[in-house]
C-alpha cells in the first residue's frame, strides 16, 4: 500500500515537480492549491506526509499546520 503525501501549494508548477518526484519514488500524492483545500483535502485522505507551504490564499501555512496537529501527530514539512 502506498503512502499518501498531501502537498498544499499555490503555485501549480512547484506542486507539479514535487508530485512528479514523490510518485516516481511510489507515493500517492493528493495537491491542494490553497490552504482551505488542504485542510479539507488533509480530513478526506488521511496523509502520512504534509508538506506545505507558508505562504497560501485562504489560510496561511501556519494556519493550516495548527488544524492538522488538533487531530494528527504526522510529520508536516514548511516549505518556505
Amino acid at each position: 500500500m502506498a503512502k499518501t503525501v498531501l502537498i498544499v501549494e499555490d503555485d501549480r508548477n512547484i506542486a507539479d515537480l514535487l508530485r512528479l518526484y514523490l510518485e516516481k519514488e511510489g507515493y500517492e500524492v493528493v495537491i491542494a492549491l490553497d490552504g482551505l483545500k488542504g485542510v479539507e483535502k488533509f480530513r478526506e485522505v488521511h496523509p502520512s506526509l504534509v508538506l506545505l507551504d507558508v505562504m497560501l490564499p485562504g489560510m496561511d501555512g501556519w494556519q493550516v499546520c495548527r488544524e492538522v496537529r488538533k487531530v494528527s501527530n504526522i510529520p508536516v514539512i514548511m516549505l518556505t
